[in-house]
């Protein structure tokens, strides 16, 4: 494990906090503070991002969770993602059940996502095409535009999140090159199979996200059996990031929603301000 950079902190039940895409653990800054004197908070840095090497070879981001893991000898622990970090929640229910006693996403479904909504294919046709040219800063301004979401500017979002998150941003792409080798396999067939995870899936979307990712969340959370959404309004796709800097589950008292086995309701909708 000495390519992947992880944080450990607290003790207790074992709390898992994936990060979004482009950015790194340092997005979580406030909930493992929060939730390290309650949990075993593990907070990792994917592979190509933050204090993590970049992939020398063909690699699953859920492949790598796991091997995380057991490495740590965790047991079933709650995986709780952001946007990518999401998605290799979801997958890792699917890939390695035995690892996972409970998944709370937002902004994302799975690692195959699909995008109908024309802000959204709008704006990652200029971000990736700033990829594609090498162009850093594009990249970074690319990335941005999915902080502040189609209802808002960046202007309208806490300065110091919106600080943290282009440099979290632009220290990762600064890492890679355009022309350098996708190595990342993905994961398959999982928008037929999510229907199959038997642990408590809490899908927490931002009422100010693009609904592709609203709408990707939700459909994991009600194509399980004990699924739960829950929209935070005011909130975009990094909605974690709030001027108190505490996980909205926390706050609005849904954390025990996720950390506990299971709320066995059913799915069902819940709107918090």
């Amino acid at each position: 494990m000495n390519d992947v950079f992880w944080l450990d902190v607290g003790s207790g039940r074992p709390l898992v906090l994936l990060h979004g895409g482009f950015v790194d653990h340092g997005m979580w800054e406030a909930q493992i503070a929060e939730f390290a004197g309650r949990y075993r908070v593990i907070a990792p840095d994917a592979r190509g991002h933050g204090r993590s090497a970049n992939a020398t070879r063909p690699y699953r981001l859920t492949d790598d969770l796991a091997a995380l893991l057991r490495h740590l000898r965790t047991g079933p622990a709650v995986l709780v993602g952001v946007s990518m970090g999401a998605s290799v929640a979801v997958e890792t229910a699917l890939e390695h059940p035995e690892l996972v006693s409970a998944v709370v996403i937002t902004g994302a479904g799975t690692g195959e996502p699909y995008f109908t909504d024309p802000w959204t294919v709008q704006r990652m046709t200029t971000w990736h095409a700033a990829m594609a040219a090498g162009d850093l800063e594009g990249s970074v301004e690319g990335f941005m535009a999915f902080v502040a979401g189609p209802h808002r500017s960046l202007d309208d979002c806490d300065p110091e999140v919106v600080r943290r998150l282009r440099h979290m941003a632009r220290r990762t792409m600064a890492k890679h090159t355009a022309d350098e080798p996708d190595l990342l396999v993905p994961v398959r067939d999982t928008w037929e199979r999510v229907g199959k995870i038997d642990v408590p899936v809490l899908a927490v979307n931002g009422a100010l996200d693009s609904p592709d990712h609203i709408g990707m969340a939700e459909r994991v959370a009600s194509a399980v059996a004990d699924g739960r959404t829950v929209t935070v309004e005011g909130a975009a796709h990094y909605h974690e990031h709030g001027a108190s800097g505490r996980l909205p589950p926390d706050r609005h008292g849904l954390s025990g929603a996720c950390l506990r086995k299971g709320h066995g309701q059913g799915y069902s909708q819940q709107r918090v301000q």
